[in-house]
C-alpha cells in the first residue's frame, strides 16, 4: 500500500513539474511578445520604423554611420535570398533552404552533374546560420534605437559611433572581446555540431556516398538501437555497458589512489618529499601516447614481460593481456591497472596542493575540541579534499567515457566479436571513430555520438548539482 502511495506521490510529483514548465514556457512567451509590442506603441518614430527597415532609428537619431551599417546588413541579407547567383533559375539563400528540405532530387551519373546531398544540407544548415545572427542584429537595431529615445528623454545626447567604440574599449570591454569569441564559437562550434546532429536523421551510410543521394529517415537510427537487427542494435548496450564500467574504475582508482599518494607522501615523518613526487609524475612528463604504446609493447606476445615469467618458468605460454587475450575481462582489467600507472599522478599532484592549503585553523580548533588526530583526518582532511576535487572528480569521468587514446593505442578495441566492428573493450567514442573513419556510416555514428553527449551531459548535470560543492559554496570559507 505504501509503495502504491508512493508511487502515486512520484507521478503527481512529475505532472506538477511537466504543469509548471509549460506554464513558465507560456508565461516567458506572453511576457516577451507584451514587451515587443510595448517597445513599438512607445518608441519614437525612427524606433518604429527600425522594426521595418533596420538603421532607421539611429538615422532618426542622427546616428548615421551606425544606422548605415544596420542598413547595409539588411540589404546584404535580403539581396542573399532576392538578387544573389542564380542556381537553377532560383537565388542562392532561397534554393539552399529548399534543397535543405529535400536533399537533392537528380542523382546524376558518371556523364550528367548530380545534386550534393551532404553540400545541400551543409549550405543550409549555414543559411539557418546566417538567418539567425541576422535576427540577433535585427534585435540590436531596434534596442539601439530604443537606448537613443531613453537618452533624448533623460535629457542627454544620443551616443555616436564613435562614443560607442569608446565605450566597448572601457566600461563594455567585456562585450569587444566576447562578441568575435562567440561569432567564432557558433562559426565553428555550433552550426558544425548541428550539421552532425542533423546526420544522424539521415540515411547517409557507405551506401549512399559520391553521386548517391540521401534522404530524411527521421528517427529511424535511434529506433534501430531497440529494434533494429543491425550491428548498433546488437552491439550497443553491451559497448554502452563497458563505457559505463570503464568510466567508474578508472576514475574511481585513479582518484582514490592519487588522494591516498599525496596523504602518504605528505605525511609527516616522511623523508624527500620531492624526490618522491618527481619519481611518481614521470609518467606526465612523457606525451600520454609514447607511455602507452611502451606498455603495449611491454605486454605484447613476445614482449619483456612475458619473456620474464617464461625464463623464471611461472608461465609454459605468453600470456595474452591485450587485443589478443582469450578472455575479454584480462584485457579490460589490464587496461584499467594500466590506466591507474599513467592516472594516479595527476590526482597526487592536485591532492598535494590541496593538503598543503587546508586551514591550520579548523585543526586547532580540532584539536581544542579533544580530537584525535584520526578525527580530525575522517573530519577535516577528508571532506576538505573531497569538497575541493568534487569537480574534479565530475570532469575526470566525463573524460574517462569519451577516452579514446588509452583503448585506442592498447587495443584498438579487441578481443574483436565475430561479424560485428565494436569489439571487447570498444567504448562509445573508440566504436564512433570506426564506424565513421572506416566504414563511412556516418549517421550511426552521429546517432552514437548524440547519445554520448546526452549520457555525458546528464551526468554531468546531476552529479554536479547534487555535489556539496554545489549546495555548500561557502561552506570551507
Amino acid at each position: 500500500m505504501e509503495q502504491k502511495i508512493e508511487k502515486e506521490d512520484k507521478k503527481s510529483g512529475f505532472l506538477t513539474r511537466l504543469l509548471t514548465f509549460f506554464k513558465t514556457l507560456g508565461l516567458t512567451i506572453k511576457t516577451r511578445c507584451l514587451k515587443f509590442y510595448n517597445r513599438f506603441k512607445e518608441g519614437s518614430t525612427g524606433t518604429k520604423l527600425s522594426h521595418v527597415i533596420m538603421g532607421s532609428g539611429n538615422i532618426y537619431h542622427k546616428q548615421y554611420l551606425k544606422g548605415f551599417v544596420y542598413l547595409i546588413l539588411q540589404v546584404g541579407f535580403f539581396a542573399l535570398f532576392i538578387i544573389s547567383p542564380e542556381v537553377n533559375g532560383t537565388p542562392l539563400g532561397l534554393k539552399s533552404i529548399v534543397n535543405f528540405f529535400t536533399l537533392g532530387t537528380e542523382p546524376g551519373d558518371i556523364f550528367n552533374p548530380a545534386d550534393n546531398s551532404m553540400l545541400m544540407l551543409l549550405f543550409g544548415v549555414i543559411v539557418f546560420g546566417l538567418i539567425g545572427m541576422f535576427l540577433a542584429a535585427y534585435n540590436s537595431n531596434i534596442k539601439s534605437s530604443l537606448k537613443a529615445d531613453n537618452d533624448i528623454k533623460a535629457g542627454k545626447k544620443p551616443t555616436s559611433l564613435k562614443e560607442d567604440i569608446a565605450s566597448l574599449l572601457d566600461e563594455r570591454f567585456h562585450v569587444a572581446l566576447l562578441t568575435p569569441a562567440i561569432i567564432g564559437i557558433i562559426t565553428f562550434t555550433v552550426l558544425p555540431t548541428i550539421f552532425m546532429i542533423l546526420i544522424a536523421f539521415t540515411n547517409f551510410d557507405s551506401e549512399h556516398q559520391g553521386q548517391v543521394l540521401f534522404n530524411w529517415v527521421g528517427f529511424a537510427n535511434f529506433l534501430d538501437i531497440f529494434s533494429g537487427t543491425g550491428e548498433i542494435s546488437v552491439r550497443f548496450l553491451p559497448v554502452l555497458s563497458w563505457t559505463l564500467i570503464w568510466a567508474f574504475f578508472a576514475t574511481s582508482t585513479n582518484y582514490i589512489g592519487g588522494i591516498l599518494l599525496a596523504i602518504l607522501i605528505n605525511k609527516k615523518g616522511v623523508k624527500l618529499k620531492k624526490m618522491w613526487r618527481t619519481i611518481f609524475i614521470l609518467t606526465i612528463a612523457l606525451p600520454q601516447f609514447i607511455s602507452l604504446l611502451a606498455m603495449r609493447n611491454l605486454l605484447s606476445t613476445y614482449g619483456p614481460i612475458n619473456s620474464t615469467l617464461m625464463s623464471l618458468g611461472l608461465t609454459d605460454a605468453p600470456i595474452q593481456f591485450l587485443a589478443n587475450a582469450a578472455n575479454p575481462w584480462t584485457a579490460r582489467i589490464t587496461i584499467i591497472v594500466i590506466n591507474i600507472w599513467i592516472g594516479v599522478p595527476y590526482t597526487m599532484l592536485m591532492t598535494s596542493g590541496i593538503l598543503m592549503n587546508v586551514p591550520s585553523e579548523l585543526y586547532e580548533a580540532a584539536q581544542i575540541d579533544g580530537a584525535t588526530k584520526r578525527q580530525a583526518f575522517f573530519n577535516i582532511t577528508i571532506p576538505y579534499i573531497l569538497f575541493i576535487t568534487t569537480p574534479y572528480l565530475i570532469t575526470s569521468f566525463i573524460g574517462n567515457i569519451t577516452s579514446f587514446n588509452v583503448i585506442y593505442l592498447l587495443t584498438g578495441g579487441a578481443p574483436g566479436v565475430p561479424g560485428y566492428k565494436a569489439g571487447e573493450t570498444d567504448l562509445l567514442v573508440t566504436w564512433l571513430y570506426k564506424l565513421t573513419i572506416d566504414e563511412s556510416e556516418y549517421n550511426i555514428g552521429s546517432v552514437i555520438a548524440i547519445i554520448t553527449f546526452i549520457i555525458t551531459a546528464t551526468a554531468t548535470l546531476l552529479s554536479y548539482r547534487r555535489s556539496k560543492a554545489y549546495k555548500e559554496e561557502d561552506a570551507f570559507q
